[in-house]
């Protein structure tokens, strides 16, 4: 630890305490690099210092900081605070609008600053002109809060969701973790057996309009891994089937696409397929048109339907006025 004097070690013991309330001495000792008897007596400083550090015996027990504590302002340096007001921006555009929660929290954040490094961050923030992210889908802050609590204690969950179509229902999930992924909020989770809509499940997080947290309890799934997990069912569960047949192999047709269209696999003719559902096929026809070979659409009459719509109006779009389609043009060095 960098801190050597005792005010320094006991302050840092007392954030220690903070994040993980229940620590033991001997805990406490290897956090701050110190025998537990040093910690015991760190502990001591905290106490005549006035705050309330209570000891719970027993083999759950440990320190934890009572109730009634006021916490010291917060201490930001020039690049901390810096680097917090670009990552806001970064990731919420309303940053600047003090009438929204994030922008209100940033503001008074900005305001107990001392007075040279708040006058960096506010130029920051008012001087900076971050482009709309169209793609990025943020919650409903209490919403976000009530799932990742719920995740965090292990709490199953009933939760009432909206689809892109509109359609709605009530489903009782374990949510086993919330994901930020490229902008959007999704619940990773299992959908129980007695449920309709059963298995593992991904939820957009704006689109759930109700969360009741339940009194039972569930076990999560031990080391997974859920960035990865949400990627792979991603595209399960979905109103509408998909599945597409690509001309190339599993690799490069990886490469092309982006993740989340459902379960790429590799066929005995060199070919892919590509297997899932959607909640809006117009979008899933878009995301195909990256790909750098052929393919065809062989299951999901939505998918279907959407494909070829968008194909006819790609072809008008390139069709030059009047020529008759498959016409021969001259190229750009004819005379």
């Amino acid at each position: 630890m960098e801190a050597t004097n005792p005010t320094a070690r006991a302050l840092l013991c007392l954030e220690l305490l903070q994040e993980s309330p229940g620590t033991t001495a001997e805990r406490l000792g290897e956090r701050l690099g110190v025998s537990s008897r040093a910690a015991r007596r760190y502990v001591g400083i905290l106490r005549e210092a006035g705050i309330p550090v209570e000891s719970v015996r027993g083999p759950y027990g440990g320190y934890r900081v009572g109730r009634g504590l006021r916490l010291p302002p917060l201490t930001f340096s020039a690049s901390e605070a810096l680097g917090l007001v670009m990552a806001v921006l970064d990731g919420h555009h309303d940053a600047g609008d003090t009438t929204d929660p994030v922008g209100s929290a940033l503001a008074k954040i900005i305001r107990a600053l001392p007075e040279d490094v708040a006058a960096q961050a506010e130029a920051v923030r008012r001087a900076t002109s971050p482009a709309p992210d169209r793609a990025a889908a943020r919650p409903d802050p209490a919403t976000a809060a009530s799932l990742v609590r719920a995740s965090s204690d292990h709490h199953r969950v009933r939760v009432t969701y909206q689809s892109e179509s509109g359609r709605e229902w009530t489903v009782q999930v374990d949510p086993w973790a919330v994901v930020v992924r490229h902008g959007r909020w999704y619940l990773l989770c299992l959908a129980r057996p007695t449920e309709e809509d059963a298995g593992i499940r991904t939820y957009r997080v704006d689109r759930i309009r109700d969360v009741e947290v339940q009194a039972e309890v569930f076990e999560p799934p031990g080391g997974i891994d859920a960035v990865a997990l949400l990627e792979e069912h991603l595209a399960t569960g979905w109103e509408h089937r998909t599945e597409v047949v690509v001309d190339a192999p599993r690799d490069e047709v990886a490469r092309s696409l982006p993740g989340g269209l459902g379960r790429l696999e590799a066929l005995d003719d060199g070919t892919s397929r590509l297997v899932g559902s959607t909640s809006d096929p117009w979008w899933y026809a878009a995301q195909l048109v990256r790909l750098h070979a052929a393919y065809r659409v062989v299951g999901g009459p939505e998918l279907q339907e959407a494909a070829r719509t968008l194909g006819a109006r790609l072809l008008a779009a390139g069709t030059v006025p009047g020529h008759d389609e498959g016409a021969s043009r001259p190229g750009p060095d004819a005379t």
